[in-house]
């Protein structure tokens, strides 16, 4: 099934330009959003909740990130409504293959699946 609408969020710019290649060249969705904090994926979603066209169908969600990391991120979006009712669904895609992250991130009804960079098709594939 095509997902819409994805949102990267990353803050390492080659991680994002290479994720950003390879989900544009699968031609899986329709549009990508990149965000290099999650601060600022987090404004952003606050002003597209009110327009469900705009909210992301799936986030891909780095777990170390200065200021908010994926998982305080993850605390943060449970409120909303599209998050609640799994419209909008959340894969870790991050460099930590620690198995802490990983078990903590089970503990996420809203979390998909957790992948280790670098993104693959085949792993975008998998949740397509």
């Amino acid at each position: 099934m095509k997902k819409r609408h994805v949102m990267l969020i990353d803050d390492n710019n080659f991680d994002c330009f290479i994720a950003n290649r390879i989900i544009a060249n699968s031609h899986l969705t329709e549009k990508i959003s990149m965000m290099n904090s999650a601060m600022e994926a987090l404004d952003y979603l606050r002003k597209a909740q009110m327009e469900s066209d705009d909210f992301p169908d799936l986030i891909l969600l780095d777990v170390a990130m200065p200021v908010m990391d994926g998982f305080a991120f993850l605390d943060d979006i449970a409120k909303f409504q599209q998050v609640q009712n799994r419209t909008c669904i959340v894969v870790m895609l991050t460099s930590s293959a620690n198995d802490k992250d990983i078990d903590k991130s089970k503990t996420y009804a809203y979390v998909k699946d957790y992948f280790v960079k670098p993104l693959t098709v085949e792993m975008l594939e998998r949740l397509f």
